[in-house]
C-alpha cells in the first residue's frame, strides 16, 4: 500500500497534474490527517483547490493511532500518520518530507518521493524522460525544493527516451 503525504500530493496539485498520481498510483491512499492539511493548504491559498475523490482514505487502527501520537511530537500530522500506518500496514510512505524520511528508515519502512514518482512515470513509459523534466522544472518554479534539476541526476533509465 501507498500513502500519500501532503508534500507530494502539493507538488502535483499546484502545477495541476493530480492525473498523473491517479494514472500511476490508481491505489494510493493517504489518511484523515493529510486531507485535512491540503483542506488548509486550500484555504489559505498556497493550494489550488483540488478533487480529491480519487485518493482512498485509510482510517487509523487503535494501535496504529497510539503510534502516530508518539511520532507527531516530530512530525506534522500528516506525515506522522502516514508513517504510522505504512508501518503497521508494511507499506510505502511516499514523501519528501526530511525528517519522515529519517524516520521511516529508522523503522524500516519502505521510501519513495516525488523524484521517484516521477521516475515510475518515465519507467513504465507514461511520460518521457524530457516529458518528467519537464514536469519537475514546473514544481520546482512551483517552489519544490529538489535535490535535482533533471531526474538524469540521480536515475538511470538507459534508453528510456
Amino acid at each position: 500500500m501507498e500513502l500519500l503525504d501532503t508534500t507530494l500530493l502539493s507538488n502535483f496539485a499546484r502545477i495541476g497534474q493530480l492525473d498523473l498520481l491517479v494514472t500511476i498510483l490508481p491505489e494510493a491512499k493517504t489518511t484523515p490527517q493529510v486531507l485535512a492539511e491540503l483542506g488548509e493548504g486550500e484555504a489559505a491559498g498556497w493550494l489550488p483547490e483540488s478533487d480529491w475523490e480519487w485518493l482512498g482514505v485509510v482510517t487509523l487502527s487503535a494501535s496504529e493511532q497510539a503510534h502516530f501520537e508518539k511520532i507527531r511530537e516530530v512530525l506534522g500530522d500528516g506525515e506522522a500518520s502516514c508513517l504510522a500506518v505504512a508501518r503497521a500496514r508494511n507499506g510505502t510512505i511516499i514523501t519528501d518530507d526530511r525528517d519522515a524520511r529519517r524516520s521511516a528508515r529508522r523503522l524500516g519502512v519502505a521510501i519513495s518521493g516525488t523524484l521517484g514518482v516521477l521516475a515510475l512515470l518515465v519507467k513504465r513509459r507514461i511520460l518521457t524522460l524530457p516529458e518528467a523534466d519537464s514536469v519537475l522544472q514546473a514544481m520546482i518554479k512551483q517552489g519544490y525544493y529538489s535535490p535535482a534539476n533533471s531526474l538524469t541526476d540521480i536515475f538511470d533509465f538507459g534508453d528510456s527516451e
